[in-house]
């Protein structure tokens, strides 16, 4: 650190200049896909960067022939790209060599530093600060799929020092990243075991044989006592759509609410407290979920976040959000949203999961699915195995994935420091 400020107090003694970063990036080109003929790409989309490691992690090969509408813009080596479709989850990474001449999604923001005014590492460190993610937040628009858009990105000021300033910074934040990233490496690598072994297991307790109604006297037996009616969820209980608020809605204390993207970023199995509330005046013209009610997102940005679910366990209702569907039964609620986690539930979901760009699933298509459903004491019991496993693997507040959130504050407490500067006058 005394290296960085001994630069500062040299080159940056009276602050630093603030610029658009409009003012530093060069414009990207797009692809003209009728002169490609059969040549392949890699194909960045929002689902390519990894929102932990802000590296891209999976690509799918593209042509002219099946290239997706939004596959349009060519990244190169150096590139910085910000996801500006829900924005909030944080997609951003550099374009490493290996992707150069590549082509990505027009949901993500292209990035090309002029490197002769700001570095490309530099760049990428100042695009996961606090401060960068208070203006998208303020910026962001849209409620069910909230989005920002490229020149408004553009526009946000960040400080420019000297780029031999930048180089310092960039090498203390880049060699405490790859140092974190090795930890992290070790931790995700144990975390991930667990949480193979966690779903081997969920899905094994919650695996019965369908029972008809000619097994109903056999209960004695050891076989039935792991048996229970495969049911369709429409037949168990009722769906029941939400009503509409937006972000302007959303106030510090009012009325307790559950918003669909919640459900698959803030949430697990199920929760007694809600992270959002919304205007009081707005009572009557909501829909509440009910103690024991189970909260299911209707709409995703993947097919595996569409219908995930929360218990809702609180004391009171709870509003939610027109993209979700409550399912007011009279099981275990946590019973029901571990069965949704399933492989058997997703491989039933995934048939009817409407695959435009906002995936969604309707309430009618959710009916059909079956899950089973033994004696309640049963439901119980597995709750109760399964809790203790949910425990160890998803509790932020303790276990690995303590450990590893741990390690993610320290670098970015190092990082906002880092790239705090006075700026000149």
């Amino acid at each position: 650190m005394s290296r960085i400020d001994s630069l500062i107090s040299d080159k940056c003694a009276d602050g630093v200049e603030f610029k658009a970063i409009e003012s530093f990036v060069l414009r990207p080109t797009n692809i003209r896909w009728t002169d490609q003929g059969e040549t392949e790409y890699q194909y960045i989309d929002l689902t390519s960067v990894d929102r932990a490691t802000h590296a891209i992690i999976e690509t799918s090969a593209i042509t002219s022939e099946n290239a997706p509408s939004r596959a349009q813009q060519i990244v190169r080596e150096g590139d910085v790209i910000f996801g500006t479709t829900r924005p909030m989850l944080k997609r951003y990474a550099v374009i490493p060599r290996e992707y150069d001449g590549q082509i990505c999604s027009t949901g993500f923001c292209v990035l090309r530093p002029d490197n002769n005014i700001v570095l490309t590492n530099f760049l990428f460190h100042l695009l996961g600060t606090d401060d960068f993610y208070t203006y998208v937040e303020a910026n962001e628009r849209g409620a069910s799929y909230p989005a920002i858009p490229d020149n408004v990105v553009k526009k946000f000021r960040v400080p420019v020092p000297a780029l031999e300033v930048q180089r310092e910074i960039v090498k203390v934040l880049d060699t405490f990243t790859k140092l974190e990233a090795e930890l992290e490496a070790e931790l995700e690598a144990e975390l991930e075991a667990r949480r193979r072994q966690y779903k081997y297991y969920r899905d094994a307790l919650l695996t019965f044989g369908e029972r008809t109604d000619a097994d109903a006297s056999k209960q004695a037996s050891k076989q039935a006592s792991k048996q229970a009616r495969l049911m369709a969820m429409g037949e168990i209980g009722k769906f029941i759509r939400g009503r509409r608020f937006t972000k302007d809605d959303i106030v510090e204390h009012g009325i307790p609410s559950i918003h669909y993207g919640e459900i698959y970023t803030h949430y697990g199995v199920a929760t007694a407290s809600t992270v959002s509330h919304v205007r009081a005046d707005m009572a009557q013209q909501l829909r509440y979920a009910q103690p024991n009610d189970v909260v299911i997102a209707a709409v995703g940005e993947t097919v595996e976040d569409v219908a995930k679910a929360v218990a809702w366990l609180g004391d009171e209702d709870v509003a939610i959000h027109d993209d979700c569907f409550l399912f007011r039964h009279s099981m275990n609620p946590k019973f029901v949203s571990y069965c949704l986690q399933t492989e058997a539930f997703h491989a039933q979901k995934n048939k009817y999961v409407a695959r435009a760009k906002v995936k969604r699933l309707s309430g009618e298509s959710l009916a059909k699915i079956r899950i089973p459903v033994p004696p309640l004491e049963e439901q119980e019991r597995v709750v109760s195995i399964l809790d203790k496993f949910d425990a160890l693997v998803n509790d932020l507040s303790s276990g690995l994935p303590a450990e590893i959130k741990a390690r993610r504050q320290q670098y970015e407490h190092y990082r906002d420091r880092l790239l705090t500067f006075r700026e000149a006058a």
